[in-house]
């Protein structure tokens, strides 16, 4: 084999950004280093990836279909790496953990981890700008725990923990409160209160757009302006279970869904490239195992 990893590497980037440049600048080497090595790759291949005759590289038929199996190879390499990691024997002194979701869906898994590594330090980060895969990407975090996403960075590896049930509500006086049934168009003739880093991210939030909106950086911020009546806001029910059953919030009846849930999924992601000794592997699996759910509408477990 005469090409490198290296090269795939260049190949795909230059692919993603759209040009020789801008891959130079998200890998940190020169613009001559990408050329050559793209020009180096097509002679090893014997055909072009790319067409030059316009003013930003273009990927060829074959680049294009190339493409896919390169991104398989990265791929696996990183699964490769991943798994070679995960047989790690040292026990770290610390691990930093990523949760977006309510704390109380993780106590489970995580009281086990006190008792398995009880001199092990364990920080909890919560990541008030949603910013869970890019803490991992960045390596500022050891996992992280949070609500699914389309997709995911090449270098993460993810696994679904479960599902939890996101709530539409408001204070009890709030005009929308005391309808038996909300439609969209009255949804957007109030004030939403929206967490700001899954503002339109999460599956049908396009549904929810409203002409008046503000934004908070954490689900508690909402909670309270939700509280003091300055409009309806989407907030993971695990997390106002006391203030519905006191009645003190109440939970918005969607016409267009009026026999289920809100369902969104909980994932665990992992950076790929990051060494977990043997307490981060250990919670890792741990973690893996655990199940997130709730009881839906109708008592039924949000399972999987």
């Amino acid at each position: 084999m005469r090409y490198s990893l290296d090269q795939l590497e260049m190949f795909a980037r230059v692919a993603k950004t759209g040009s020789f440049s801008a891959a130079a600048r998200s890998l940190g080497k020169t613009q001559s280093t990408i050329s050559m090595a793209i020009a180096n790759l097509e002679v090893d291949w014997g055909l072009p990836l790319f067409d030059r005759t316009s003013k930003l590289p273009t990927l060829t038929p074959a680049g294009r279909k190339l493409l896919n199996e390169v991104e398989l190879v990265l791929e696996r390499c990183l699964d490769l790496e991943s798994q070679a990691n995960d047989l790690g024997e040292l026990v770290e002194p610390r691990l930093t953990l990523a949760i977006e979701v309510p704390y109380k869906a993780l106590m489970p898994a995580i009281t086990d981890f006190a008792a398995q590594f009880p001199a092990v330090d364990l920080d909890v980060r919560h990541p008030f700008h949603g910013d869970v895969s890019d803490l991992l990407v960045k390596g500022e975090v050891d996992l992280g725990v949070a609500f699914a996403q389309p997709d995911y960075p090449r270098d993460l590896g993810f696994s679904q923990m479960g599902k939890l049930i996101l709530a539409h509500v408001a204070r009890r006086d709030h005009p929308l409160a005391r309808q038996a049934s909300v439609s969209f168009a009255e949804l957007r003739s109030h004030r939403r209160l929206v967490f700001s880093a899954h503002n339109n991210t999460l599956p049908s939030t396009e549904y929810l757009d409203s002409a008046r909106s503000w934004q908070a950086e954490s689900y508690l911020a909402l909670l309270e302006m939700t509280r003091a009546g300055l409009g309806w806001t989407t907030l993971p029910r695990q997390l106002i279970l006391r203030e519905l059953e006191e009645g003190e919030l109440v939970e918005l009846q969607l016409a267009a869904y009026p026999h289920t849930d809100w369902l969104v999924g909980v994932d665990l992601i992992w950076s790929k490239a990051r060494v977990l000794g043997k307490a981060g592997v250990w919670l890792k699996r741990r973690l893996q195992d655990h199940k997130v759910y709730e009881l839906d509408r109708n008592g039924n477990a949000t399972t999987l």
